[in-house]
């Protein structure tokens, strides 16, 4: 998986003077362009867009640095419209305009060109089963949230202190199945996982019951979930497992993630600084067996 990841990194970097398909980097990659989006933002710590757009303004400031086209030769040569558009993208990167760089001969910044490899420290092994599910639904209560990686969600946590006990009550009793009880549901907006970017956030249960009017549902068809079960300090310790499903169990087994909603189940202990944890992520089968490389 990581040779055919950096095949299509390869395919990135003889293509920056074109446009780049995420439908061909998906091909080369030999998945599909959902999982290769989530896969590379996660291995990658930054969006497959941003890292294309950084890559190509680095190699354009060489050139413009060098001297030898114009500037807008060089902005239409990487795919920018205008020379106002290029010299917003240039500054934004370097921290100062193509003009002003050619004039002077600033210092610019770099995004070095990046590859995957593994690195095996057989310290730690992941908890995992595969589950087939019929359709179900999610009830509870909806919010549009910022995706936060690290620390406690500040918008998650004030909406939930906003649910009233009563509401957080009728909720509950409708939990009928498993992951049984009260569950936290994201629902990605952006593929790119960057943080800031907005997702649909449930304060809910997974049901098929009759839901009252006055609760938001989620209708989500059947299929097939790879659920991770997780102990340890919160919130670190969920984070640090959503990191470690994409950048080391992904890369190590024959399934793709999905799109879907990705739902935790979270039992905190009573001084609420660890927890036991269920995290549900939709996943498929992958195309072909997973690469020895």
């Amino acid at each position: 998986m990581l040779e055919r990841l950096n095949q299509a990194l390869e395919h990135i970097e003889s293509h920056l003077d074109q446009p780049i398909d995420v439908a061909d980097l998906a091909r080369v990659a030999v998945t599909s362009e959902y999982h290769f989006r989530r896969l590379f933002s996660a291995l990658a710590g930054i969006p497959l867009s941003e890292y294309i757009r950084h890559r190509r303004l680095t190699v354009a400031g060489a050139e413009v640095l060098a001297g030898e086209r114009t500037l807008l030769d060089v902005a239409t040569r990487y795919g920018y419209g205008s020379a106002e558009a290029f010299a917003r993208a240039f500054r934004a990167l370097h921290g100062v305009g193509p003009g002003e760089a050619r004039r002077t001969g600033a210092t610019l910044r770099s995004r070095p060109r990046m590859s995957f490899r593994l690195i095996v420290e057989g310290n730690s092994s992941m908890r995992y089963r595969i589950v087939e599910k019929d359709e179900f639904r999610v009830a509870g209560k909806k919010a549009r949230v910022p995706l936060v990686h690290e620390g406690v969600n500040p918008a998650i946590a004030e909406f939930i202190r906003g649910i009233g006990k009563e509401t957080q009550g009728r909720i509950a009793a409708l939990s009928d199945q498993d992951p049984a009880g009260i569950v936290s549901v994201s629902v990605l907006l952006d593929q790119s996982r960057a943080e800031g970017t907005e997702l649909d956030y449930y304060h809910g249960v997974v049901t098929r019951a009759e839901v009252p009017e006055d609760l938001d549902t989620l209708a989500v068809p059947a299929g097939t979930w790879a659920v991770f079960e997780n102990s340890g300090p919160f919130p670190q310790s969920l984070q640090y497992l959503w990191r470690d499903v994409f950048t080391q169990w992904f890369p190590s087994n024959p399934y793709e993630s999905r799109p879907g909603p990705e739902i935790l189940r979270v039992r905190p202990s009573e001084d609420g600084t660890r927890a036991d944890a269920e995290l549900w992520i939709p996943v498929a089968r992958s195309a072909t067996p997973v690469a020895r490389d």
